[in-house]
């Protein structure tokens, strides 16, 4: 939420907030989706690939899966860091804080799923104060910059909703905490708002950072919501941005352990391998890599490759709801 809008501005100029109301519609669309599936499992997505699939090829896509998840938790991982030597510590190393960072989300995983969904809460309630900064730069907006409207292709809205999906990822890790959940088939509703919540934070984000930049300008802004921190004067504090990068490790923290949690666990489940030994091994591959990722265009690259391999999620998942319910169609005519 610090960059998005960049990079939804390169694609879609002053429309790029349909992107985001298009992004949300397609994740309740997901969501129903998931939840369709997991209601008839009971299980999650290990069980899933494996009664669609069978074992060892529902193994190997749910290996691939939970590969993909340990680059999107490098790719957050790596992005905090960055934002960290750029606004605070500019002579300070990668490693030194990947290793603080990962060892907290060792300490936050290893104690359980419970402990794990208290710093998910915790990061929901702490940092909600910074949703009233996004009112400040109100003030000096011209909110004419949003005009004209539907001014852009089809085909142009398609790659920011594309650009957007990075953003929204997330959701689909209810295919692994799903038996979880205390009477989950009651909590689809809560899903569902917790992706509209989601969409108007972004919507608000965007209508914001349109009407308070020129658009050639926002373009070339690398991190639009730390600039418009930067016009916020408190009494106490000079840099209001200082506090919001600080802030972000708490927003930034839970997506980390909620991920790898569910890497380890999936490994868990197919390969028999205990989960702190496979805890262990996940964080040092992200510690090795993102130590190896030093230079800005090498992460703005890394970043690029994450975001066109997530969007392919959005396409996996209505694919997966296909072939299981046909699946699960002729199981029962079989039986």
């Amino acid at each position: 939420m610090l960059s998005f809008q960049r990079q939804l501005a390169k694609t879609a100029g002053q429309d790029a907030w349909m992107a985001v109301v298009l992004s949300g519609m397609i994740i309740h669309l997901m969501i129903w989706m998931i939840y369709s599936m997991l209601n008839k499992d009971k299980g999650d997505l290990i069980s899933i690939h494996q009664q669609t699939f069978g074992k060892w090829p529902g193994n190997l896509l749910s290996t691939i899966y939970i590969l993909f998840m340990l680059l999107q938790t490098i790719t957050v991982l790596r992005a905090y860091i960055e934002i960290v030597q750029v606004w605070m510590f500019p002579v300070l190393k990668t490693w030194p804080l990947a290793l603080v960072l990962l060892l907290i989300v060792y300490y936050v995983v290893s104690s359980g799923f419970r402990v794990v969904t208290g710093v998910c809460f915790l990061a929901v309630v702490v940092p909600s104060y910074l949703i009233l900064t996004f009112f400040v730069p109100i003030e000096f907006s011209n909110f004419r910059n949003l005009l004209p409207v539907f001014d852009h292709s089809v085909t142009q809205m398609a790659l920011s909703v594309k650009t957007a999906s990075l953003s929204f990822s997330g959701f689909e890790l209810l295919l692994f905490y799903y038996p979880f959940i205390k009477q989950p088939e009651k909590s689809q509703k809560w899903a569902h708002l917790g992706n509209l919540l989601t969409t108007l934070l972004y919507l608000l984000v965007v209508v914001v950072t349109l009407a308070f930049f020129d658009q050639e300008y926002l373009k070339r802004v690398i991190w639009p919501t730390l600039m418009m921190w930067k016009i916020i004067e408190l009494p106490f504090v000079e840099r209001f941005e200082i506090i919001g990068v600080t802030s972000w490790a708490i927003v930034m923290m839970p997506i980390i352990c909620l991920m790898v949690w569910s890497a380890s666990r999936g490994i868990k489940k197919m390969y028999k391998i205990k989960q702190r030994k496979s805890l262990v091994f996940l964080l040092f591959i992200c510690f090795v890599i993102c130590s190896l990722l030093s230079e800005r265009e090498i992460i703005q690259q890394f970043n690029s490759w994450i975001t066109n391999i997530g969007f392919f999620i959005f396409l996996y998942i209505p694919f997966l709801f296909v072939c299981y319910h046909i699946r699960f169609k002729l199981k029962g005519k079989g039986q």
